[in-house]
């Protein structure tokens, strides 16, 4: 009986893992396989980093719920991330990344995203595990239990086996998606993005631009951006400091009034519309900091924020890549994989704003896009 075969016609089994010594047997055995499926559950709220609930790991002949809350030497489970003998799979990574590189320091490689591949073959860019698995094995997967307190105990049965399926069926769907991606030109494509994907996760976030992703900053001149800057950095800061999601810190629209309207007592907070509870926590740290912007060179000052759409080039150049695109694009691959809005207005901003920073590349400019990207910006030397 073909693996495959195996986990279509039986309902995935578990064993919990809940001591050091049995994750090391687990460990070990997985150390074994050339591919383990890989997933975790946790609860993300009100905290700055996610709360690891459990941790799935399926090695092709058994799967294993590990409970963190158990464990105290998770070195093995290091190892396993760690080592390159064995591919990990996962699928939609992004948050599991994360909560590997928080909680352990060290990511899964070599890794492999299922979304990933499924978008390279056709499936669109935001595939769901579930709508994935019922395609290829036609199994509806039971979701009752996505909404679990991961971080509650004990779990239920119904939990445990909704948490074994994700890994269970990832493995042979896994299979199905390389086998497809084998038999096209894009394989080295799709590792070069699930490494990039591993990449991006190790990178840290740098305190100093936390004031760009505040909504509407473009808005704001040189001296108000300074002042959004300096706020925006403390509440970054704060937030990893007390593990609180920054708008429980102060509300991103609150940064964006302070550094707008410079107000110097706390009765001007109010009057903006901040919130009690963070006038009585921080408003005092927030005039502070207003204060402190005061004070600042003004060659220190963030340049204004450049937008695409307020150039009068923007809409025509789009128009032409866009074209451009639908050209130059394999037929055996989604335009989409290729580039999107976002990557083209990337290359954009670099042709324009950036002065073609060679040591700043967008994304259609690396690896194996770069003879793409090379073509969509002769598309751009006439704008």
């Amino acid at each position: 009986m073909s693996l495959v075969i195996k986990e279509i016609y039986f309902p995935p089994s578990f064993q919990m893992v809940e001591s050091d010594q049995a994750l090391a047997d687990v460990c070990q055995k997985a150390a074994q396989s050339r591919h383990i499926a890989l997933d975790t559950e946790f609860i993300r709220i009100r905290t700055f980093y996610p709360k690891l609930g459990l941790i799935q790991l399926y090695d092709g002949e058994q799967v294993s719920l590990i409970d963190p809350n158990k464990i105290s030497d998770f070195s093995p489970f290091i190892q396993l991330l760690a080592n390159q003998n064995v591919v990990k799979v996962l699928h939609a990574c992004k948050e599991d990344l994360e909560i590997f590189n928080h909680y352990f320091q060290q990511v899964p490689t070599p890794m492999m995203d299922t979304q990933v591949v499924a978008h390279f073959l056709g499936f669109g860019a935001s595939a769901g595990f579930a709508s994935l698995v019922e395609q290829f094995f036609q199994l509806k997967l039971d979701k009752g239990a996505s909404r679990t307190d991961w971080l509650a105990r004990p779990l239920t049965d119904r939990q445990c086996r909704y948490a074994a399926a994700d890994v269970w069926y990832l493995l042979p769907l896994y299979q199905q998606l390389d086998q497809q991606l084998s038999q096209s030109s894009w394989k080295s494509a799709v590792q070069f993005e699930c490494e990039n994907l591993v990449k991006n996760s190790q990178q840290l976030k740098q305190a100093d631009k936390a004031y760009l992703d505040i909504a509407n900053s473009w808005r704001l001149n040189s001296l108000e951006l300074m002042r959004l800057k300096l706020l925006a950095k403390w509440r970054y800061e704060e937030a990893i400091k007390r593990d609180l999601a920054q708008n429980f810190v102060v509300k991103a629209e609150h940064l964006w009034l302070l550094a707008k309207n410079d107000p110097k007592n706390i009765s001007h907070l109010l009057e903006l519309g901040l919130s009690i509870s963070e006038v009585r926590i921080h408003g005092k740290k927030m005039l502070q900091i207003l204060d402190q912007s005061r004070r600042s060179n003004k060659d220190d000052y963030p340049p204004p924020i450049l937008r695409l759409a307020d150039d009068e080039r923007y809409r025509p150049a789009l128009k032409a890549l866009q074209q451009c695109l639908k050209e130059i694009t394999p037929s055996d691959l989604p335009t989409d994989v290729l580039a999107t809005k976002r990557s083209l207005e990337a290359l954009m901003k670099w042709c324009w704003f950036k002065k073609q920073d060679p040591n700043d590349l967008p994304s259609l400019l690396k690896d194996w896009r770069r003879v793409f990207g090379r073509k969509l910006l002769q598309s751009l030397q006439n704008f």
